[in-house]
């Protein structure tokens, strides 16, 4: 269990995130920011405690490799590696814009730090899966992480890719299932039913695993427990709210796929630096804050 004061820093790094992203998108006037919100707290538990990762050397060969699958939660990951460093924060505000290297999905061909261009649902499990495979023959200690959306395991690539990761023992594969139960549409258990989803990801011949994807003990423990796991690949199903940290984004499909407006814009904000503010007091008292 993380000490109080770690659990706070890593609060304030995702309090930090989540205001990022609704920058984003707001300034774009397009974007995802339920998934990405929904997103944000187990991208900040993996490249601020958990993955060996040098934000100065984002090649570096032996480092832990995260693919976002669900690649249309964008602005979280390149609000992380903008607060890591691997490119500056200011970058950030041109999400979107003509001439930018942050798309509206990942293109590993022009930012640093993106393992995999990801976009088109479905993909990112197979590219996980060669990676996780390469460190095998190649006698690597590397991780691959892989997060997923609940929407896009109705698409059949994904179970391919399952077979593939259980027969070639992919036990250095770790991946997350973004669990928020919303999709572009609607509810998944509407659109295309996923459930018994654990059991099926068992059936496939994968460790299961079920957290709440916003805590991050939870998280943290997760990842340790699939380390430990030998000769199968391990599958954390996260539960999550999509559009977390908002309150008028959270548990609504509405915004998917849809930019706040003004006035949305200056809720959100207020929202997110009232709980920093919440955050870093109680940090302060800590002795934590600066």
């Amino acid at each position: 269990m993380l000490e109080k004061k770690e659990l706070l820093e890593l609060s304030v790094k995702a309090n930090a995130i989540r205001r990022h992203i609704i920058d984003m998108v707001y300034n774009a006037g397009s974007g995802h920011p339920g998934g990405s919100l929904s997103a944000t707290d187990i991208l900040v538990a993996l490249y601020f405690k958990i993955m060996r990762y040098d934000p100065k050397n984002p090649k570096w060969e032996d480092r832990d490799r995260f693919v976002l699958s669900k690649g249309h939660a964008a602005p979280a990951l390149y609000a992380v590696l903008a607060e890591l460093g691997v490119f500056p924060v200011e970058e950030l505000l041109t999400l979107r814009k003509v001439g930018s290297r942050l798309q509206g999905h990942p293109d590993m061909r022009k930012l640093p730090g993106i393992e995999a261009s990801t976009g088109s649902l479905g993909q990112g499990l197979s590219i996980a899966n060669g990676m996780a495979l390469a460190a095998k023959l190649d006698r690597k200690l590397y991780n691959v992480y892989v997060m997923l959306g609940d929407g896009e395991v109705q698409e059949g690539q994904i179970w391919e890719a399952a077979m593939f990761a259980s027969h070639y023992k992919l036990d250095n594969l770790i991946a997350f299932l973004d669990r928020n139960k919303l999709q572009i549409d609607g509810e998944t258990e509407q659109v295309m039913s996923i459930e018994p989803i654990s059991e099926k990801w068992r059936a496939f011949g994968w460790e299961v695993k079920e957290i709440n994807g916003h805590d991050f003990d939870d998280i943290i423990d997760a990842v340790e427990w699939a380390k430990g796991v030998k000769g199968k690949p391990a599958m954390i199903i996260a539960h999550t709210i999509k559009g977390k940290g908002v309150s008028f984004m959270e548990g609504s499909v509405h915004f998917h796929g849809k930019p706040p407006n003004d006035e949305e814009y200056r809720i959100a904000i207020n929202e997110l630096e009232e709980e920093r503010k919440r955050l870093m007091e109680e940090l302060s008292s800590l002795g934590g804050a600066e």
